[in-house]
């Protein structure tokens, strides 16, 4: 039995410790925001936080997360309290099919949380993993800057 806080709500789960945190997310919890991209881990379309970090959730066994706090896209932030990436991602309007986007705006704000004034090679770096098949990746180091600065005005939107 595995025990996990995952957006601030406990859940014991009675499956195989290396069954992927991803499929736990999606059939068990069905928060269905976290998606399946390569399943290898190297697209970062499943990317959620474990205790504040960014990680792969296909590549994650159920028993790396015990004990651990699993923050998904659906836990971030609210639609009446969005969290201020998201925000950006709308006022930049980056999306354009969307899939990877969840993923996109996990590391993203992984990143504004220890990095408040990224340069463009901070977030190239940080972003590395994530791809984007549509191609928005100007949109999304745009909208990356602009969440920061809004973090240091206090902007909401």
């Amino acid at each position: 039995m595995t025990t996990l806080k995952v957006n601030g709500v406990e859940h014991r789960v009675d499956l195989p410790d290396d069954t992927p945190l991803l499929w736990v997310l999606r059939d068990e919890m069905e928060l269905t925001g976290t998606k399946f991209g390569c399943g290898m881990g190297l697209c970062g379309a499943c990317t959620v936080h474990v205790d504040g970090a960014p990680m792969r959730a296909c590549q994650l066994p159920l028993s790396a997360v015990d004990n651990k706090n699993v923050t998904t896209i659906e836990g971030l932030g609210k639609p009446a309290e969005m969290h201020v990436v998201q925000l950006a991602w709308q006022k930049e309007s980056v999306p354009q099919c969307g899939y990877c986007q969840s993923g996109q705006i996990m590391s993203a704000a992984a990143l504004l949380r220890n990095k408040h004034n990224p340069s463009d090679a901070d977030i190239d770096a940080a972003m590395s993993g994530n791809i984007c098949r549509c191609g928005t990746y100007d949109r999304i180091r745009q909208a990356i800057h602009t969440a920061a600065a809004m973090l240091r005005t206090g902007e909401k939107a």
